[in-house]
């Protein structure tokens, strides 16, 4: 008998029970550098990755809404494992697109597979009999050590050597890259985020996407896989991935500071009397405007979740100004949040830099998963404007 799908609520509800457990592994986490195979069996388990599994493999075909306030809850608990569900979780909409016989390569006779990826087309696709030779190195894996599977971003040389070539992405299993484990970082360094390379690896014909397809509305995979989630265009997918943990990171760091100022005392200075901290002014605004930056970045992120979902399920396509605003949200929400942890790490004092405690780890991270080109606000805060001001969008991908 297939196992039973799901509500949302259910799965937001084993994401928020998983989540004491992530938070008390984070410190092994972090030593491991990369999401232990315990705690991935423990998410798998849960049915978190079937928020964005095609129906036909068991899944939920649940809307980007539901996937963010499932990431969050990750991410709540330990930011790297957050990191690494909500990006690979994504990726079960992305290999969505592909066709049908790859789709069945995958989840055929396991339903449980899960992909990484790297999209920067740091590859040559060369075309041969029946597919490809693929030659490359691919940096920020996240998650590969719990993958079975590997996307990378490549490029297709032109047959005569004239022009730019076709870019696209393979798969091909993880097992089939050598890895390169240069992951030595400040900030979410639980997430295995390695590099791999290959060469002269055949890839199949129908193991190869073009980008042309993940954005045209009509990928091979929507033969198959009805549902509006496997047209949406991929880039709008990356970044909500993206800041779904970032918003859960924040959130976590909150419940951490809140739950030990209620009860911390303050030393006492050379010329003042300990107090409990809960009744200093100055961290009772800071705890007030840390919760209003999440709720702000919370709402304004699943305002434009919503707006997605209607947008395609009522069979329309996203504006560029949509795209442009979405993109411009998300920014602002990794900022919002970022914002929300910086306040509440700059009132822990002293006790809040030992290694052992885990609000400056969430502070790290969080520092770390805004940095991503599709977070950075110096990289994306302009797109929204420009495009209202009727300019071109630039070189942003969106």
């Amino acid at each position: 008998m297939a196992d039973a799908i799901p509500t949302c609520e259910e799965l937001i509800a084993n994401a928020r029970a998983l989540a004491p457990i992530l938070r008390e592994a984070q410190s092994a986490t972090e030593a491991n550098r990369r999401v232990s195979e315990d705690i991935f069996e423990q998410i798998l388990d849960a049915g978190l990755y079937k928020v964005l599994l095609p129906k036909r493999y068991g899944g939920c075909e649940f809307g980007l809404n539901d996937f963010v306030d499932v990431a969050f809850e990750v991410a709540r608990g330990c930011g790297a494992t957050g990191w690494v569900f909500s990006i690979t979780a994504k990726y079960h909409a992305f290999l969505g697109m592909f066709p049908p016989e790859t789709q069945e390569e995958v989840w055929g006779d396991d339903r449980r597979a899960v992909t990484a990826a790297s999209f920067t087309p740091a590859g040559t696709a060369v075309p041969v009999d029946g597919g490809y030779r693929l030659t490359g190195k691919w940096m920020f894996c996240s998650g590969v050590d719990n993958c079975g599977w590997m996307i990378v971003g490549t490029i297709v040389p032109p047959a005569d050597g004239d022009g730019a070539g076709v870019k696209g992405y393979a798969l091909a299993p993880t097992s089939d890259f050598s890895m390169d484990d240069n992951w030595h970082v400040v900030g979410l360094a639980g997430t295995g985020s390695k590099n791999v390379f290959c060469e002269d690896l055949f890839i199949a014909e129908h193991h190869f996407l073009t980008i042309d397809d993940t954005i045209s509305g009509n990928p091979p995979g929507a033969a198959v896989n009805k549902a509006p989630l496997y047209s949406l265009p991929l880039f709008s997918m990356i970044s909500i991935s993206l800041c779904a943990p970032i918003l859960g990171m924040a959130q976590g760091a909150y419940d951490e500071f809140v739950g030990a100022t209620r009860e911390r005392v303050t030393r006492g200075a050379a010329l003042s009397q300990p107090v409990p901290m809960a009744e200093l002014p100055s961290i009772q605004h800071r705890v007030g405007e840390a919760a209003s930056c999440i709720d702000a970045a919370r709402l304004l992120v699943d305002r434009d979740c919503r707006d997605i979902m209607a947008t395609i399920n009522g069979g329309g396509f996203l504006t560029e100004m949509q795209r442009a605003r979405n993109k411009g949200d998300l920014g602002f929400a990794a900022q919002l949040s970022l914002q929300a942890v910086d306040r509440i790490f700059e009132a822990s004092g002293g006790g809040g830099l030992f290694n052992a405690g885990r609000l400056q780890r969430y502070w790290r991270d969080i520092h770390a998963g805004s940095s991503h080109i599709s977070m950075n606000w110096d990289a994306v805060g302009a797109l929204h404007g420009r495009i209202s001001l009727g300019l071109p969008s630039g070189p942003a991908q969106f």
